[in-house]
């Protein structure tokens, strides 16, 4: 079980009447808390919790619309983010009890600092390299609007200016990340036909790809919540029509692709994680016509590109810069 979800349960006598897990693990926690009800924006850990405890999670990018008698959050990666996410529950629990949990060298103890704007903190635990903070919401805030936190950028491209919109929590927001950056300035030569954005963010990739490629079958691929919203609104702020999937990693993506373009995702939570880059190297034949390109940029120092050979094919280096690369390779027949 998650130490986050073991320090919570050492308080378990707190926990009575509705409540509300926001980004809770896709551990045994709702089963040890029978009147819990999850909140995730995370779709594979909503695909387990979903199979596990049918009904009990939902998915998206704001609370359930149901009363709770207390919250807890699992605190995020993102300031950004947690700033959202309190408010969010804070709005919705006037005189109620906010809990807030995490990780030490996750920034539990600064994120809790945050919680002063609703009462007064304390705090209740401190185990298994995390902490449990609790405030009673006597400073009740207003619902904050999402959309009104997005950060909005433009790009001058090729094709013209594009402008980007990201939500807080979405990789690199509201600026364009150097990976990306290196990516974009080598998108021509691409088989117009099926093409993936891979690990989308803010859609920055997948949106030039439909700008560039206006007659091709465009699709945006990410696990999170807020990203796919951004995309969304990235590719509506242009006047572009995708297809905008939610799925945890390239298993959940479609068949029979001219292309897959990706800037990978390596974090999970606070720590550094390549397994999502390198399932989605092992596994893009299967998702790639033969002949089929798999186009990404990667940090300099990572061994990919025998990585690359052993599952497609030979791997050309495209471009380089800024300690990243661009890799390419084709689908074997």
């Amino acid at each position: 079980m998650d130490p986050r979800s073991q320090v919570l349960l050492r308080q378990a006598e707190l926990f009575h009447g509705e409540l509300l897990l926001a980004g809770l693990p896709a551990d045994d926690l709702l089963g040890q808390l029978p009147a819990a009800h999850g909140w995730s924006w995370h779709q594979g850990e909503q695909q387990r919790l979903a199979a596990r405890f049918p009904q009990r999670s939902h998915f998206g990018t704001e609370p359930p619309e149901r009363r709770f008698d207390a919250a807890v959050l699992f605190l995020p990666k993102s300031r950004e983010l947690a700033d959202y996410l309190l408010q969010s529950l804070a709005a919705r629990l006037p005189g109620l009890p906010l809990y807030l949990v995490g990780e030490k060298r996750g920034g539990i103890e600064r994120a809790a600092r945050q919680l002063s704007l609703y009462g007064t903190p304390r705090k209740l635990d401190s185990a298994r390299h995390s902490q449990l903070w609790q405030v009673a919401i006597d400073k009740v805030p207003k619902r904050p609007d999402l959309l009104a936190l997005a950060q909005r950028f433009s790009l001058d491209l090729a094709e013209g200016p594009l402008t980007v919109v990201s939500l807080p929590g979405v990789f690199s927001h509201g600026r364009l990340d150097a990976g990306s950056e290196l990516l974009l300035s080598h998108l021509d030569g691409l088989t117009p036909g099926r093409l993936l954005d891979f690990g989308c963010g803010a859609g920055v990739i997948g949106a030039t790809l439909k700008r560039r490629y206006a007659a091709a079958e465009v699709f945006l691929l990410d696990v999170d919540a807020f990203a796919l919203q951004s995309s969304q609104l990235t590719l509506e702020a242009n006047g572009l029509q995708a297809e905008v999937l939610a799925g945890d990693g390239i298993d959940a993506a479609p068949g029979s692709l001219d292309g897959i373009l990706s800037n990978p995702p390596f974090h999970q939570g606070v720590r550094t994680d390549y397994q999502a880059s390198e399932h989605l190297i092992a596994q893009a034949r299967h998702h790639l016509r033969a002949g089929g390109e798999l186009r990404l940029v990667a940090n300099a120092f990572l061994r990919y590109p025998a990585l690359i050979e052993r599952h497609l094919g030979p791997c050309a280096t495209l471009a380089e810069g800024g300690g990243f690369r661009v890799y390419s390779a084709q689908r074997r027949s």
